[in-house]
């Protein structure tokens, strides 16, 4: 494991993932602080090391605290960490920005692109803020919350302009139990990671239709193809995409039923309503809100996403499950490549 000076971070929120970075971090040996909304889950973290909204039964290391004052969490931290909603994130960071302090690098583990703006979580942080992009990082790869949160090995992909932050935080976040490695692409992490939500929904959707592991596998590879087809036109290196950040974080967001946005997505094969499934998944599911942003950066930029395209009507009841998946086996036949 690498050895660093230890750091102070502060996340925000106290959610499912946000807490199991928050462990991470604290596992690594670092000073951390939760940002937590309600003051029980403050006061539960702090006095019991436990956080009772997601985690009940995982105790936290002693190191970690939680507050709900943003300015006292931010105070004198070396990384501001967002785990929030991509739609949420210019309103938070609202509220947050005059607190961050001169040297603080901001760390986004979202994987949604914003709604409106089609900009991905980098370029709001950029924008609301005025950091430059070497104070600007991502933590992105095949993380479901729950293994990490029992300890089972994972790994990610830090990615910053600058490699020497990227380093930085990669020592941050080093444990026995997770494997950083760094990379300059952001571009191609971020999209990786929210174009994967997508692609779960309908993943998800053809498991709950009783469709078979060939139309998994078939969706699972066709869906990267279109990932690797619009990062690679706004600046991204088609490595990325076959690393943790793309291939990694789609085959276990699509492969899981610890996945939310497979989860949704079965829920809306077996027949649920947009409206029950979202009852029935009961937390954020980036897919749902970003399949349309998806699409319009798609559209923008000339790039063909025959998959994203058949979700988004789907989410928009403009077409039946049946005429989705007649859409995509009725295209006409090309080259793989």
């Amino acid at each position: 494991m690498s050895q660093h000076r230890p750091a102070r971070a502060a996340v925000l929120s106290a959610g499912s993932w946000g807490t199991a970075v928050a462990k991470i971090l604290a596992d690594a040996g670092n000073t951390v602080t939760l940002h937590a909304r309600r003051a029980e889950i403050a006061d539960a973290i702090n006095t019991r090391h436990r956080n009772p909204g997601y985690w009940p039964d995982v105790e936290l290391p002693a190191s970690l605290t939680a507050t709900t004052i943003p300015a006292a969490a931010l105070d004198d931290a070396d990384y501001l960490v967002l785990s929030i909603p991509a739609q949420s994130l210019r309103d938070n960071l609202a509220v947050w920005a005059p607190h961050i302090g001169p040297d603080t690098v901001l760390v986004s583990l979202m994987k949604g692109i914003e709604t409106g703006t089609a900009k991905r979580a980098s370029e709001v942080i950029a924008e609301e803020t005025g950091l430059p992009a070497d104070r600007i990082a991502v933590l992105s790869g095949p993380n479901l919350a729950a293994e990490i949160m029992s300890g089972q090995p994972a790994a990610a992909t830090v990615a910053c302009p600058d490699e020497t932050t990227a380093r930085r935080f990669q020592a941050a976040c080093h444990t026995p139990y997770f494997r950083p490695y760094t990379s300059t692409d952001v571009i191609g992490c971020e999209l990786g990671g929210a174009v994967k939500n997508v692609i779960a929904l309908a993943v998800g959707i053809a498991t709950g239709m009783g469709l078979g592991y060939n139309a998994a596998a078939m969706l699972i590879t066709r869906g990267l193809a279109e990932t690797t087809r619009l990062a690679t036109a706004l600046g991204a290196h088609p490595a990325t995409l076959a690393g943790l950040a793309g291939l990694g974080d789609l085959v276990a967001t699509c492969a899981s039923p610890l996945s939310r946005n497979r989860t949704f997505g079965t829920h809306l094969g077996r027949g649920l309503t947009v409206d029950e499934a979202t009852a029935a998944t009961r937390q954020t599911t980036e897919g749902v809100k970003s399949a349309e942003a998806v699409l319009d950066l798609a559209r923008a930029n000339g790039v063909d996403m025959p998959i994203t395209e058949v979700i988004f009507e789907v989410l928009h009841e403009k077409v039946s499950l049946d005429e989705a998946a007649a859409a995509l086996m009725q295209r006409p036949p090309k080259p793989e490549r």
